[in-house]
C-alpha cells in the first residue's frame, strides 16, 4: 500500500542563549501560530495521520503538539525521539524504517540541517533548506516502512507558513 511521510521543521524558537541549552529553546509566539496554521492545513489536506514522531528537543515536541492538537490527534500518542535531535539523517531513516506498517501517514517532526538532508535522499529532489515549519510531503508507491530508503520517494508538495498566509486552507 502507498505511504506517505511528512516531514515536519520544528517552528520559530527562542534565540539560543547562554541561560538556555539548545535543546530547551521553546517556541514563539510567532512559532505556535505557524504551527497552528500548519496544523489546520494538515486537518484539512492530510486528515489521516496515523503517527507522529518528534524530537525529544522542546521546540520540535511543541510544534508536534499545537499540529496534534488542530488535528484532534492525541498528544499524549506523539512519540519522541531523542536521536532525531543530533542523530542525523541516519537517525531519521532509522525511525521510519522502525514505523509499523499498519501506519500509512506518519508526520516526523525534526530540526534541519537534517531533515533537508534526509527530504533530500528520500526523493532525490533538490530541495534546499527547509525553512522554520515547513512541510514536505513524500510519497511511496508500495514500500513498507522497513524497505524505505535513498531515492525510494516522490515529493509531492513543499508547503512554508508563507504559503498558508497567502491562500486559505
Amino acid at each position: 500500500m502507498p505511504k506517505t511521510l511528512l516531514l515536519l521543521r520544528h517552528a520559530k524558537a527562542e534565540d539560543q542563549s547562554q541561560m538556555f541549552k539548545d535543546f530547551d529553546r521553546e517556541l514563539t509566539s510567532r512559532g505556535i501560530m505557524d504551527s497552528a496554521r500548519m496544523g489546520h492545513y494538515l486537518k484539512t489536506q492530510a486528515p489521516g495521520i496515523e503517527s507522529i514522531k518528534a524530537s525529544a528537543a522542546a521546540r520540535t515536541y511543541q510544534t508536534a503538539k499545537v499540529i496534534a492538537e488542530q488535528l484532534k490527534f492525541e498528544v499524549d500518542d506523539i512519540e519522541t525521539v531523542d536521536k532525531l535531535y543530533s542523530g542525523g539523517p541516519q537517525a531519521y531513516l532509522a525511525t521510519i524504517n522502525a514505523t509499523p506498517d499498519s501506519v500509512q501517514t506518519l508526520l516526523l517532526c525534526g530540526h534541519n540541517p537534517d531533515i533537508s538532508y534526509f527530504a533530500e535522499y528520500l526523493t532525490s529532489t533538490d530541495i534546499g533548506s527547509m525553512g522554520k515549519c515547513s512541510l514536505a510531503v513524500i510519497t511511496f508507491e508500495s514500500q513498507s516502512w522497513a524497505e524505505i530508503s535513498g531515492k525510494t520517494g516522490s515529493l509531492a508538495k513543499l508547503v512554508t507558513p508563507d504559503d498558508l498566509k497567502q491562500s486559505p486552507a
